[in-house]
């Protein structure tokens, strides 16, 4: 009953935690998966389970954007057609990659991702600044393929990479390009889940309870990202997933 009891516990903070980290910037992930693998799921199982999360935690986010007049309406069909395309590629490789494979990658993955995001961030425009479409910056088509394709496949910092194309080539502000990647993460997190449904890799009450919990984080986030500094939360965000991977590993 003790372990339930901290098994639930886990599941709520780090959802929350994900949520929040979610919606202000990307990288939640890095929380909740190695937090399921630590409770003893395989990778496989703890990769498509965290996709209840992170659907749910997606719809939440787009909501509130929408509510706040974030959401760039004409924008989603061009951003998101590549995208789906490379989830779908993304989350069928990692259904079928053996166990023993898939933990080490996911987990190096994302510890690669969050130093990427600590030691190289990009740069964000103006909030005045011209936005530029798909037309304009062609080369975005591929980047947000293989946002998709990595997105489908492991999930975790995903979010830094539509930010880079939104926010760092398409010229969105954050606020706007956060909205945007939230639906992105919506649509092809959708796809890769049902993906691993089809493959019964995703156990559902943890992932509801997870799910759950991601939509307190993202309730509690979507004005404070309109406004937030992300400078001592990437430092945060890699202490805790250094930690967290390792002890994973550990395990």
């Amino acid at each position: 009953m003790m372990m339930d009891t901290l098994y639930i516990v886990l599941l709520i903070v780090s959802g929350i935690v994900a949520g929040f980290v979610n919606t202000v910037a990307g990288g939640g992930s890095i929380f909740t998966l190695p937090a399921l693998m630590l409770l003893g799921m395989p990778a496989d199982i703890a990769n498509g389970t965290n996709r209840v999360g992170v659907f749910l935690q997606s719809l939440a986010g787009v909501r509130g954007f929408r509510q706040h007049g974030k959401l760039d309406q004409k924008a989603i069909m061009p951003i998101l057609l590549p995208t789906v395309a490379g989830s779908l590629i993304g989350s069928w490789v990692a259904s079928v990659i053996p166990v023993e494979v898939l933990k080490p990658v996911l987990l190096g993955t994302m510890i690669a991702m969050t130093l990427l995001i600590v030691l190289k961030p990009g740069t964000l425009p103006a909030v005045d600044e011209q936005i530029l479409t798909l037309k304009e910056k062609p080369i975005v088509n591929l980047w947000l393929f293989l946002a998709g394709l990595y997105g489908g496949f492991v999930q975790a910092g995903v979010g830094f990479i539509l930010l880079t194309a939104l926010a760092g080539v398409l010229r969105y502000d954050l606020v706007r390009a956060n909205a945007l990647k939230m639906l992105c993460t919506l649509v092809f997190g959708g796809v890769a889940l049902l993906v691993f449904i089809v493959q019964g890799q995703v156990l559902w009450v943890p992932g509801l309870i997870l799910g759950a919990s991601t939509i307190i984080g993202v309730q509690l986030s979507v004005r404070f990202a309109i406004s937030a500094k992300q400078q001592t939360l990437k430092w945060i965000l890699l202490g805790m997933a250094l930690l967290v991977c390792v002890a994973a590993l550990i395990k």
